[in-house]
């Protein structure tokens, strides 16, 4: 990359050169690639399963903290004052 130091524009950018892989290595890495995201794909599927439990056991919790707090009066109102 060239800069032009009295207008900080670049100049002249060259990408750099991926190195030539032959078809045997894309073919690897597209293997890998699809192991990867079957993992990730296997390790949501957990997390929902999981998530649908805490949700319940957080509903039950909340049921049980209703079922035992004496019910309280609605808050005032700037209304209910006049």
């Amino acid at each position: 990359m060239t800069v032009d130091l009295t207008s900080g524009q670049v100049v002249f950018h060259s990408k750099r050169q991926s190195p030539e892989r032959d078809f045997d290595s894309l073919l690897a890495g597209l293997d890998t690639s699809r192991v990867r995201a079957d993992e990730i794909f296997q390790r949501e599927i957990a997390a929902h399963k999981d998530r649908d439990r805490l949700l319940e056991k957080k509903f039950r919790e909340a049921m049980r903290r209703s079922e035992e707090e004496p019910e309280q009066e609605p808050p005032l109102r700037p209304w209910d004052l006049d």
